[in-house]
């Protein structure tokens, strides 16, 4: 599948999403419009955020696509982690302003109206964001767009949200405990701060480079594998995640006799070897030296002190 494939793959799906997401958000309105209910507004407005989120998942994905250039030479995939951090924010904001809502009603009080109409427009909401967030999800896994999968879930929770707000309606509709709808949307709002704090944590591991361990040990267990052949030893691997692509870097060393264009045809073979393991754009950097290289030296070096 080509880059460009992918490309407008992305984008398609992020515009449908956003397009989904102010249809989705308009409807949630209607639903508080009619009731009244603390519950539905809260449902409402993690809708609003996530529509404004959807906007910036959108700006991220563009931007995100554009190649390197001289000002950028790692290019601007990065990107992403910004984008998933602003959802995550943004759902926190969310989450406070329902708190705060619902506190408030349960001080003044609270009158519903019309809960059959409002449930009605909040279960096909509900609907609509299962089938969405459900796709986003497969496409954002298959296109190994991180962004693409962070609004995806977040369409998810929206659908969990609506359920909530659903089984209070029914509840209110059937016992008269207004209090409920209060209690519910607050339940609520602890469970959408919890996902954007878990999209915030994601987004800032990755900004930090942060090593996943999973991928950590699949290069270490392929250079372990290598080393005893024309390789005969490695040291100073790092690895980091940009999004879409992943950065391995690493000194290998190689038997003092073998010429250096048979070490790098070695490392070709390994370098390869790297890209064959990962289902994600791999770039692969290796420093050859000769067997019995001080290590010592390099690490001097990078103190600022001449090697000797």
């Amino acid at each position: 599948m080509s880059i460009e494939r992918k490309l407008s793959r992305s984008d398609r799906a992020i515009r449908i999403s956003l397009v989904v997401s102010v249809f989705v958000f308009l409807m949630k309105f209607t639903a508080w419009l009619y009731t009244g209910a603390n519950s539905v507004f809260s449902d409402a407005a993690e809708s609003f955020v996530h529509m404004f989120a959807v906007g910036f998942s959108a700006f991220g994905i563009y931007l995100s696509q554009k190649p390197a250039d001289r000002d950028h030479p790692y290019g601007h995939e990065r990107i992403g982690f910004f984008a998933v951090g602003a959802e995550g924010t943004l759902i926190i904001v969310a989450a406070l302003t329902i708190f705060y809502q619902s506190i408030k009603s349960l001080i003044v009080g609270i009158e519903v109206f019309h809960l059959e109409t409002g449930a009605g427009i909040i279960f096909a909401s509900a609907l609509i964001n299962l089938v969405l967030g459900s796709w986003l999800v497969r496409t954002g896994k298959k296109e190994n767009n991180m962004i693409l999968v962070g609004n995806g879930k977040h369409t998810l929770t929206d659908v969990y949200t609506s359920a909530g707000v659903l089984v209070t309606l029914f509840l209110i509709s059937r016992t008269g405990l207004l209090f409920l709808d209060s209690v519910v949307a607050m339940a609520l709002a602890a469970y959408i701060s919890l996902e954007g704090y878990r999209l915030v944590r994601y987004a800032t591991t990755g900004l930090m480079d942060q090593s996943d361990c999973e991928t950590d040990t699949r290069i270490r267990w392929i250079l372990d594998n290598e080393a005893g052949t024309e390789m005969t030893g490695w040291h100073d691997l790092r690895h980091r995640s940009t999004g879409n692509t992943l950065w391995i870097e690493f000194h290998a060393q190689f038997r003092p006799d073998i010429d250096l264009e048979g070490a790098h045809r070695e490392a070709t073979i390994l370098e390869r070897k790297l890209i064959d393991e990962f289902q994600t754009t791999t770039i692969v950097t290796i420093h050859l030296e000769p067997e019995g290289t001080d290590i010592r030296h390099h690490r001097e070096f990078r103190d600022g002190k001449p090697p000797g």
